[in-house]
């Protein structure tokens, strides 16, 4: 925790990124079927307890996409955001290449444990599973950590926790910011991603140093290249 600075990129900043059309997913990848992903799901639940906690830390935040029985603050211990993810699809193309939030070892990083709603367990396992993992080529994506709540030490499932099988992006945080300024695809641009995940960990009073220097950053490349 630390200063509140205000959330400085805005819906403004966002209309000036011209949209991209372009894949939402990489052509070459095997999309997991149902029954894949429901053989994914009762790999990753087995002795594992229930109502199943998810660890939210980006997207999930503000659109977790499935029925959430309640929510927590959580701190995932050993673990921090990071937007280290090379996107040439989704939300960027190859001409405008975007970033994706994962976490990365080391510190910490303050988020909601999501519950899912008793009875929706399993079409909403396996919405969760499509919509993160996507493909056989990112199924080693999910995974359980530890994290505090006011419970105490808990296990949490959560995604892209030193992601594998999908290209890194070690860039500055000043060269992040010119990337997620630019970057747009089929899904939108990487400054509206930026801006809800900011707002959504606003909305739950969880301020994250790095977020919050990232979205200035991006406001201020966006502006700098609106007066060119």
């Amino acid at each position: 925790m630390s200063d509140r600075r205000p959330i400085l990129l805005t819906d403004d900043h966002l209309a000036m990124v011209a949209p991209a059309d372009g894949p939402m997913h990489d052509p070459c990848w095997r999309i997991l079927e149902d029954t894949d992903l429901d053989l994914l799901a009762d790999r990753l639940m087995q002795d594992r307890p229930h109502p199943i906690p998810i660890f939210a830390y980006g997207s999930l935040i503000w659109n977790p996409g499935f029925p959430v029985r309640s929510r927590r603050r959580a701190t995932a211990i050993g673990w921090h955001r990071s937007f280290s993810i090379s996107l040439d699809h989704f939300r960027g193309t190859p001409e405008r290449p975007g970033l994706m939030l994962a976490l990365a070892s080391g510190g910490n990083c303050e988020g909601l444990v999501l519950e899912i709603a008793a009875g929706t367990e399993a079409q909403s396992l396996r919405a969760l599973l499509r919509r993160e993992l996507v493909a056989h080529e990112l199924a080693g994506n999910a995974c359980w950590i530890e994290i505090e709540t006011e419970r105490g030490r808990e296990q949490a499932l959560t995604f892209y926790a030193d992601p594998v099988g999908t290209q890194i992006a070690e860039l500055t945080i000043e060269q992040q910011a010119q990337r997620l300024a630019r970057a747009a695809g089929a899904a939108g641009s990487g400054a509206e991603y930026l801006l809800r995940t900011a707002s959504g960990l606003e909305q739950f009073g969880i301020h994250d140093d790095y977020i919050w220097s990232l979205q200035k950053l991006v406001a201020e490349e966006i502006e700098a290249a609106a007066l060119k």
